[in-house]
């Protein structure tokens, strides 16, 4: 397959993950996955995307850039945000645990990630954004 990337950025309008979402979905068809996989990359990119949307800049509108790199059969996805960061990352990982009771979120959406990608790597510097790093491994058996 070879090696390939995009970047892309927009507004952290909530209009914009359903984009967000589409266009990474997009850029992995080309790794021939199943229904499912791409499935799991759109709700692992819609949850770090609406994650930085409602948390990174707490509803101000701000850029959010997504990278996604192919390396042979391995998608990385990168989603990073300028805002305010995360106090404690080990505390806002844990599942239920949310910052903003407020929107009835539900504390899963670090889970959601690593349930749906093989690997989650979270990045965070209080007052300078965070960045979540995703893979997936398509056609493992081949």
């Amino acid at each position: 397959m070879g090696h390939n990337r995009i970047k892309i950025e927009f507004l952290s309008k909530s209009q914009n993950e359903g984009f967000a979402r589409v266009a990474v979905a997009a850029f992995a068809a080309q790794l021939d996955p199943t229904i499912e996989e791409i499935s799991d990359v759109k709700t692992a990119v819609s949850e770090a995307v609406t994650n930085a949307i409602i948390h990174g800049y707490d509803s101000e509108e701000e850029m959010i850039t997504i990278e996604a790199i192919i390396n042979e059969n391995e998608l990385t996805v990168i989603i990073s945000d300028l805002g305010k960061g995360i106090d404690d990352l080990k505390i806002a990982m844990q599942p239920l645990y949310t910052s903003r009771p407020d929107l009835e979120r539900s504390g899963m959406g670090f889970t959601v990630m690593e349930t749906f990608m093989d690997s989650l790597e979270v990045k965070s510097d209080k007052g300078r954004g965070t960045s979540i790093i995703m893979k997936k491994i398509f056609n493992p058996l081949c």
